[in-house]
């Protein structure tokens, strides 16, 4: 007599039920290749609570929406997950760059550490809002301040065009950006942003490489620490570098000096290969086999959903270093400097529209619209006037 054969416990309430327990301990629900959870099965055996919540969120899990949250219940985690949702998307069509989502993420990580996550997002009044700039105001300069500033604005405007919440949020009178006056008394107390030629001189002669070609870059051509980083060998043809601000997409065009050529020659010579495929282009690797900015974005983690950010950059951190051994260092100083100093010194050959087309700006004037190129020979003229100012015997006051 055959024996009966065993049937597997399914876990479920009855064979009926929709949902089933996964590994984690919570209740789920595959839709279009997705997993979708509702909740503990600890604090729900019998699976009540998750067949309402699936039922709630049917029609959008099918449809392969965001499942829409009640207006009057919507809470600050709530709020937070739904704008990285969207944001993330961006990041993953390449809209925006790896460190303006890392800059988003830690925005979100502190209103969610001000206000609590599981706060009403319409609770919140003007003194929540208050208080939460004067703790960012504690640590950070105007600047920086206002661009926070902005950013926690975006969230709750988001909050409101995706009708999550029926009203605007009121963040009362003192949640603005610092006036034009605060962030020119404060800059002028940090002190000039720029370094002297005779200082730059001996920054470069004592940079090994590569760094000694990224700081010839930086002050022939206005590059920035995510400029030299991300600078592909490809855009280096002919005695010129043509490659468009990674943050912006502003087409750039600079002839390079012949300092500037030799170097970049040196360092790709020396150049360790890259660890990874996607940094095999790249003028720059670091000696690890790295690329010289670290930023990145994790898949969120299965269980508990979260990403892991890393934001690093091996430029600023070098760069720093060389400085405080020629004990140049001072507030306000670092890679980025250079590009000031580029911005400043180039300004002197009176042909401010090839500076600006050399250092990537955006020109939103009404010639722009009408201007299709700018002559080489202007360009060529900024980056001679620039390098003048540098190798010049004769100190420049």
């Amino acid at each position: 007599m055959p024996k009966p054969t065993r049937k597997r416990a399914s876990g479920k309430p009855h064979p009926d039920f929709p949902l089933f327990r996964h590994a984690t301990g919570r209740w789920c629900k595959k839709v279009k290749g997705k997993f979708a959870y509702f909740g503990k099965v600890s604090d729900d055996p019998d699976g009540q609570v998750a067949i309402t919540l699936w039922l709630d969120r049917k029609d959008d899990l099918l449809a392969g929406r965001t499942p829409r949250v009640k207006s009057e219940g919507l809470t600050i985690r709530e709020l937070l997950n739904a704008y990285l949702t969207s944001k993330r998307h961006l990041l993953d069509t390449s809209e925006i760059t790896p460190k303006h989502f890392a800059e988003l993420y830690a925005c979100c990580h502190r209103i969610g550490d001000a206000f609590g996550l599981t706060r009403p997002v319409v609770d919140l009044a003007a003194d929540d809002f208050e208080r939460l700039r004067k703790a960012i105001a504690k640590t950070w300069g105007p600047v920086r301040l206002g661009n926070e500033v902005q950013r926690v604005r975006s969230v709750f405007k988001f909050g409101y065009d995706a009708a999550l919440i029926d009203r605007p949020i009121r963040f009362g009178p003192g949640f603005k950006k610092p006036t034009r006056k605060v962030i020119r008394l404060n800059r002028a107390k940090a002190g000039t942003r720029m370094f002297e030629a005779a200082e730059l001189r001996a920054i470069i002669e004592a940079a090994g490489q590569p760094m000694n070609a990224m700081i010839l870059l930086a002050i022939n051509a206005g590059f920035g620490n995510s400029d030299v980083a991300n600078l592909p060998a490809k855009a280096l043809k002919n005695g010129w570098v043509d490659f468009p601000r990674p943050k912006t997409g502003i087409p750039r065009r600079c002839p390079l000096w012949p300092e500037t050529l030799a170097a970049i020659k040196e360092a790709i010579e020396q150049r360790p290969k890259a660890k990874s495929p996607a940094d095999a282009g790249l003028a720059f690797i670091t000696t690890h086999g790295h690329r010289w900015e670290k930023v990145g974005v994790s898949e969120p983690d299965p269980d508990t959903g979260k990403i892991v950010i890393t934001n690093n950059n091996p430029v600023t951190q070098e760069f720093g270093k060389l400085i405080r051994t020629l004990k140049l260092h001072r507030r306000g100083l670092g890679f980025y400097t250079l590009r000031h100093t580029f911005a400043t010194v180039a300004g002197g050959s009176k042909d401010q529209v090839a500076t600006n087309a050399i250092m990537g700006h955006v020109d939103a004037t009404m010639a722009a619209n009408y201007r299709e190129e700018i002559d080489d020979s202007r360009l060529l003229a900024v980056a001679n006037h620039v390098r003048a100012w540098l190798f010049s015997d004769t100190k420049q006051e």
